[in-house]
């Protein structure tokens, strides 16, 4: 519960870690002479592309931070594995070749990559780990707190059924099984929904695949039947989006859908909660993360010592590593009701970016202007 409030209360860019003064730490040098200036190069490896917030989001906040922290000497290099961890293999091993200064890497499959982590820290590369808690000697760690989105996510939807009992059965659409991620959410949903309703039926879904979440999602329709299934938990919005083109095909309606859960706060799926067709997201806020990924980056190439504990305040595991230095940000439950005060007011969308004319009626009903 005392998690659950946390995530309520953090709805907007006003509440973040800049107001404690640490998400601007590092522009502050008085703690230390720095081992090397501002013509710093930092490495981003993202993970896909199904997911639109990497390339929306996360990289443009976090080339604008390292620009504005190094007096735009600083510069990143980009690249995105497309789902495919040999890919990413690849991509890390050029950015070792061209001796980048710091990798932010957002791991494809955090187990298989560890090696790659190995071979950055004989290069003598840092490696702080993004979104994703990636193995092998990663220096810090910068997320949100991934089992609370899934405590989030488990509790909108029991209180979407209102007086849920193990009568109620639900489908678990949960994440890729590579993503160590995923397995966090599904144990804070599990915290939850254990003992509240019944999991008919639970997949794991490789890549995040919003296809291969529809192929499931039939299947459950078929094995459980229609009129049975109560709610859906997805473990986020593109393959919620799957979900529901399943459950349309098999004759639900706008009006009928049961309660679906996603994460990410995607365009389409604001939209979706909008219209009704999804019952809530979560929220993570991307700048919060972002920028915070990028004044670790500086800072930790840079030597300021200070300014990087200041920023990695909290601590993880991974399976190979203890005492990871991390930061851990809140997360926020996104229904019909707070569109305005989290998306809209952090400037991450426009009211036209949401209501476009097919959602015009449907904003002008939640008095979204």
């Amino acid at each position: 519960m005392r998690r659950i409030a946390i995530a309520v209360v953090a709805s907007t860019m006003t509440l973040s870690l800049a107001g404690c003064g640490m998400l601007n730490a590092t522009e502050d040098g008085s703690d230390a002479t720095p081992t090397k200036g501002s013509d710093i190069t930092v490495g981003v490896l993202m993970p896909e592309k199904t997911n639109t917030r990497y390339e929306e989001f996360d990289y443009p906040i976090i080339k604008a931070k390292v620009a504005s922290l190094t007096q735009n000497k600083g510069k990143t290099v980009y690249a995105n594995a497309g789902a495919e961890a040999d890919v990413q293999d690849s991509q890390m091993q050029k950015m070792i070749d061209d001796k980048v200064d710091v990798i932010l890497l957002d791991a494809v499959d955090s187990k298989k990559i560890a090696s790659m982590v190995q071979k950055a820290k004989d290069a003598g590369i840092p490696v702080i780990a993004y979104d994703r808690l990636a193995q092998g000697p990663i220096d810090a760690y910068v997320s949100f707190d991934n089992e609370l989105v899934g405590e989030v996510q488990g509790r909108a939807l029991v209180e979407a059924l209102g007086s849920a009992d193990t009568s109620d059965k639900i489908v678990m659409m949960n994440g890729s099984p590579t993503d160590p991620n995923a397995a966090q959410f599904k144990q804070g949903a599990m915290e939850e929904l254990n003992g509240q309703v019944t999991i008919a039926e639970s997949f794991d879904t490789k890549a995040w695949s919003p296809e291969i979440a529809q192929e499931n999602m039939t299947q459950a329709i078929e094995k459980i039947g229609k009129s049975n299934i109560s709610a859906v938990y997805s473990a986020n919005d593109a393959m919620a989006g799957g979900i529901i083109k399943a459950l349309k095909a098999a004759g639900f309606d706008d009006d009928n859908l049961p309660p679906i859960t996603g994460q990410d706060a995607e365009l389409t799926a604001v939209q979706r909660i909008v219209s009704g067709e999804q019952y809530m997201s979560v929220y993570k806020p991307y700048p919060q993360e972002a920028e915070a990924a990028a004044e670790m980056a500086v800072a930790k190439v840079q030597g300021r010592d200070i300014q990087f504990d200041a920023l990695t305040r909290d601590s993880v595991d991974s399976p190979t590593h203890k005492d990871i230095p991390a930061q851990l940000v809140p997360v926020v439950s996104l229904t019909k009701s707070n569109i305005k005060d989290t998306v809209i007011a952090d400037g991450i969308y426009q009211v036209s970016d949401i209501c476009t004319p097919k959602f015009e009626a449907s904003c002008r009903a939640i008095k979204l202007k």
